[in-house]
Formats: C-alpha cells, structure tokens, sequence
C-alpha cells in the first residue's frame, strides 16, 4: 500500500534532516542528489523546514552563479539548547550546546570527598544553571547524564551502587523534578564507548569492547553496532571479575579482589613505584595517568629508551600490559568482539606502546584474533559520549514533531 501525500512528506523532510545532521548545511542542489527528489519536490521541502523553523539559509555555495540552488540550507542550530554532564566521584563537568552540537558554554568543579549530598547536588546544579546562562540559554530542551554505577535498562533510574556518593543519584532526581527538560542518563563507561564508536578510536567498528580504565574500571560491549546493557544494566562491570593475581575474591558489594584490583588507577600507581617511576599528574586526572604517559614518553627515540629510565618504564609497561591482557583474554573467551579499545585516562596515556603490548599478550593467551587500540578521547569520552547522546534523542524529538506536523 503506497505511503499517503502526508506521510511521504514526513518521511522526505526526516530524510532531510539527517542529511543536513549528517553532512552540514548543503544545497538545494544537493539535497536534490542525496535523496532522489525531484527539483520541484526538494523545493516544496525546503520551503516547508524553512516554514516550521528548523532549517534556514546559512551561507552561499563556492558556485559562481546566484540563484536559490547556490544557498545552504542548515538546521537552525539555536532551535534548541542541550547540556551534557560527566559526574565523577570527586566532581563534576558540563558542557551547553546548541542543536547541532556546537559548544556555547562549559565548566567544571571538584566536589569534595565526603561532602554532604544535599550541598553536593546545589555545587552542581549551580554549576549547570552558570553555562546555560553563559551560553545564552532561556532553557534547556534536553540533559544528558554521565554517571557511574548501574543504569536500569527498563526506567532508566541510576542505582545505587557501593562506594558511589550518594549525591549522583539524588542529583539525578533534582535535575529531573527541577527542569522542564528532558533528562537522560547513562553509565560512563558506556558513554565513552559511544563517543569511541562515533569519533574516536573505533569508528570502523560496529564489534567492540571498550575496557575503561581511569580512577575505576570498567567495559562497554558494543555487538552489531548494538550496545548491550544486559537485563540489570550490568554488562561490563568487569572490576568484579574474579583474576589470578589478586590477594582474595571480590564480592557483590567489592570489587577489591577482582580485575579492579589490578588495574584501577591505585594499583597501577603503586605498580610504577615498585619499579621506580614518578611523575606530576594534570588537574583533574588520575596519578596513573601520568605514570602511563611518562613511561611510554622514556620509550620514544627521543625519550632515551636505553637509558636506565628507559629500561624501568618498559618493564613496567610490560607488567601493566600482562594484567591488562587478563581481563582482555577474558572479554575474549566470552565475546570474541575482534577489537579491544583501551579507554579512559589511562588507556589514551598509554597510546601505541601499552596497547601494543597488551595485543601481544593477549594473542599468547587466547586463540581468537583480537586488536587491541587505545583509545582517542581519553576522560573526555564521556562528556563527549552525554552530548552525542543528548543531541541524538533532542534532534529525534524535534524531528519528529516536524513529522506530525507534516
């Protein structure tokens, strides 16, 4: 049965508008090419965005000659204002965007290890309520949250979890009781491998597991380009995992004897002064994190890789790379996802030269052909991770009304 006028229109403007999402602002002519229309119909749609407010003439083609097919047409970027947050244990990051994820405004704070819920929750909605007015914005269309701990895959609420402050999930509910906005929210290390999958390291993946390592540890499980949150929302909550190496076993309420305990950013700092390394850690980041970029620096030509230093930072390398590779082989056995993204502070301090060497432990330790990548955006995957979720469902929202309307 063919589509009614209205609904081919719907389905012609959508198509539309993800081109103009996807690729920027183009051209009537252009339009033209990428959906087939007729010129006349490419016309009608243009004048029917133009009239509903979403899309408008942002600029002229390189084409010498004027004329209507020499406009670029762009979605209206200020149509709508989004806000992405990455909460962490010991603070807080925003970013305000407008539609077309443009950032007009962004900020960060540290929150204070055991401070009070209620004051902890203000520090950050005052934070939020200082970038949206910095970025010009009567109000947020849509929020998104990067949190750890377990998101339920049916309501969408964050749990709980041990050892998390209690303010991230009371934040969450403040957010939603005070905002007309949509608030979304999401696990962090999920977050990061959508970020990862979309502009980072794995973006010719549609298979992959992301292992996040920064302050904690974690794994995303991408499959047929599908992520997987599993029926409690607890897929890749790999820290628990039960390793040799460990002093005991972990528990359901600590991960301290499992796979966190020898690659959390604690046991990875005390790994380096067993073998003498030091270094200075940026604001705001892990002290693994440093120790992992100074010890793959001493490996470079210019870093003196001879040296005794040199010689200290490879072993330790290598014994990070070992205890890596044990939960990598792991995910293996069980996923067989062809592709390990080293995420996270840590993985992007390592780069090239941790990777690399987790890949070659791992290939003596499981028969499946895995490459094993650092990742690109380090910590600010998942921010990165928030926005692009964000501006997903606000485009789809908006989008889509344009639809009914149609």
């Amino acid at each position: 049965m063919p589509a009614s006028p209205s609904t081919a229109r719907a389905i012609n403007d959508r198509h539309a508008l993800n081109l103009l999402q996807e690729r920027g602002p183009l051209t009537a002519g252009q339009l033209k090419q990428l959906t087939g229309l007729s010129r006349p119909s490419v016309a009608d749609l243009v004048e029917r965005l133009g009239d509903s407010g979403l899309i408008g003439v942002v600029g002229e083609s390189g084409e010498q000659r004027r004329g209507p097919n020499a406009r670029l047409y762009g979605i209206v970027a200020d149509r709508a204002h989004l806000a992405a947050l990455d909460i962490r244990t010991h603070g807080v990051s925003v970013v305000v965007t407008d539609l077309v994820g443009t950032t007009l405004a962004e900020a960060s704070a540290p929150i204070p290890e055991g401070a009070r819920s209620g004051p902890s929750v203000e520090r950050a909605v005052a934070l939020l309520e200082e970038a949206t007015r910095e970025a010009g914005a009567s109000a947020l269309h849509s929020v998104g949250v990067g949190a750890p701990g377990l998101i339920d895959p049916v309501t969408g609420v964050l749990n709980g979890s041990t050892g998390l402050p209690a303010w991230h999930r009371d934040l969450v509910g403040v957010l939603r009781e005070r905002l007309p906005a949509t608030v979304l929210v999401e696990n962090e290390t999920n977050l990061a491998a959508l970020a990862e999958q979309r502009v980072g390291a794995a973006r010719d993946r549609d298979t992959f597991v992301l292992l996040w390592l920064g302050l904690s540890v974690g794994a995303a499980v991408v499959l047929d380009g599908s992520l997987r949150r599993g029926a409690s929302g607890g897929t890749g909550e790999i820290g628990f995992l039960p390793v040799p190496g460990t002093k005991g076993l972990p528990s359901a309420t600590e991960c301290g004897g499992g796979f966190h305990a020898l690659v959390g950013s604690a046991a990875v700092t005390a790994l380096a002064a067993e073998h003498g390394l030091s270094a200075r850690a940026a604001a705001h980041e892990p002290a693994a994190a440093a120790h992992i970029r100074a010890a793959a620096r001493a490996l470079a030509p210019e870093g003196g890789a001879g040296s005794a230093r040199g010689q200290a930072a490879a072993r330790f390398l290598d014994a990070l790379a070992g205890r890596l590779a044990i939960g990598a082989a792991s995910v293996a056995a069980v996923l067989d996802p062809g592709c390990v993204v080293l995420g996270g502070e840590l993985g992007e301090a390592g780069g090239a030269a941790l990777a690399d060497r987790v890949a070659a432990r791992l290939a003596a330790l499981s028969p499946l052909a895995t490459e094993v990548r650092a990742g690109s955006l380090g910590g600010g995957a998942v921010l990165r991770g928030a926005l692009l979720m964000t501006r997903d469902a606000a485009q789809d929202e908006v989008f889509a009304a344009r639809g009914r309307l149609g």
